[in-house]
């Protein structure tokens, strides 16, 4: 028999049902102090999935007495945005509501543009994605953002109280938890992703006879969540989030969150070509001369996992980001090809000193090109001490070794062929 979906039926019909949010909805929380103006603005609510931005919308509009209308990024095209704006033009202006208003282009944004300027609408757009890449900036100046979090373990246990008590559906079948511990983790803070969960656990237990009840353990949640897709999107903030909570464990030398970020991007279905290829930079970038086989490694591994495909793969990237974490870690090359950019961006086209350049006509031999050049491997040492850099930053020092035994080892090398230059000893 086709229903309406529980997350649907337990969508909150009053504020006073709304769970989570509290530094927005709790005593003192500036959308509190909105409903009880009856006054509210033009607002854009960013978060994660199932943390109530539709619900909180419509709640808005009721709360103070706006009518609503409801727009899909999705599929609404300028012309329905025109058409929309117009009927707004009234003595009480309606709340527009925009899902997904990330997906809107350059052109639907502007359509909206003056509408919002003017109050003829006052827009409430929600999206999964930052505003602040995904909405122009004339459109966001004149929409004050509100951050949705993630909802708590206490939150979701209090939207899974309420569907126990209060849909009918669940009450026939005489439903309750035996254990809940699975239903909240595997929810990820997604209020609609633990209803749903639920509902599956329930249907897929539910050949029950008259009077039967069901008592649900983590088990069966188990098994019932190993067909519900993992939140993840390869173009969204989540995708940037995890890239960055994988770099930031290796490079902060911690394995264990490494593999952990890991194993959710290939759960997620990201591209684990994309993975390799930030491994390698982080290689360069984080680990560089304090561990030189580390860019080989990341190189080789790549190679390997673009000849191997997964799922074989994930042993590569694993053995991959549990070595790089462990490596000793310098950005002494990072740091000396940054600082040397600084230099060419506020010095300019520096000349060549006239030692240095080829020489390979007669005109440029006279012109002095390569004169007073000493070849290194005929001095003591295979070093013969001369000024490499132009003559206006003479001495200039961008490399600066970091602090390990490999670096210490190339610190002393250039004091003893530049510390009368460079200062390498200091």
């Amino acid at each position: 028999m086709s229903f309406t979906p529980l997350a649907d039926r337990m969508r909150p019909r009053e504020i006073g049902q709304f769970v989570g949010q509290s530094a927005l909805l709790g005593t003192g929380g500036v959308l509190s102090r909105l409903i009880g103006m009856k006054s509210i603005h033009s607002m854009i609510l960013w978060g994660p999935p199932g943390t109530g931005k539709t619900t909180l919308a419509g709640l808005l509009a009721k709360a103070t007495d706006r009518p609503l209308e409801i727009l899909s990024a999705v599929d609404a095209g300028v012309r329905d945005i025109r058409q929309l704006v117009q009927r707004g033009r009234g003595l009480f202006p309606p709340v527009l509501f925009v899902d997904e208003i990330h997906r809107f282009n350059k052109a639907q944004q502007d359509a909206l543009l003056p509408a919002v300027e003017h109050g003829t609408v006052t827009l409430i757009g929600a999206t999964t994605e930052n505003p602040s890449f995904e909405v122009n900036q004339a459109l966001l100046s004149r929409c004050q953002v509100y951050v949705l979090e993630s909802l708590s373990s206490d939150d979701l246990m209090q939207v899974l109280e309420r569907a126990l008590r209060e849909d009918a559906w669940l009450r026939e079948r005489k439903v309750s938890l035996l254990e809940s511990q699975s239903l909240i983790r595997l929810s990820g803070g997604d209020a609609r992703r633990l209803l749903n969960l639920l509902e599956v656990v329930v249907q897929t237990n539910g050949s029950l006879g008259p009077g039967a009840s069901l008592a649900i353990s983590d088990q069966m949640v188990e098994t019932a969540a190993k067909h519900m897709s993992i939140r993840y999107d390869r173009q969204g903030d989540l995708h940037y989030d995890l890239i960055s909570a994988l770099i930031k464990s290796v490079r902060g030398g911690d394995p264990n969150a490494a593999v952990y970020y890991l194993a959710r991007m290939i759960s997620g279905g990201e591209d684990l070509m994309f993975i390799a290829r930030r491994l390698i930079i982080l290689a360069s970038e984080d680990i560089g001369h304090a561990q030189p086989m580390a860019l080989m490694m990341a190189v080789s591994a790549s190679d390997a996992v673009h000849k191997v495909g997964y799922p074989e793969s994930r042993i590569i990237l694993a053995q991959l980001v549990t070595y790089l974490a462990c490596c000793p870690k310098s950005n002494s090359s990072y740091m000396a090809i940054e600082e040397a950019l600084r230099c060419v961006g506020e010095t300019g086209d520096l000349e060549v000193p006239l030692a240095l350049r080829n020489a390979p006509t007669r005109l440029m031999k006279e012109l002095g090109y390569g004169q007073d050049y000493l070849y290194s491997h005929l001095g003591a040492g295979n070093f013969a001490a001369q000024e490499f850099l132009p003559h206006s930053i003479s001495g200039k020092r961008f490399f600066q070794p970091g602090n390990n035994a490999r670096e210490h080892e190339m610190r002393e090398r250039l004091k003893s062929w530049w510390d009368q230059h460079y200062g390498y000893g200091q």
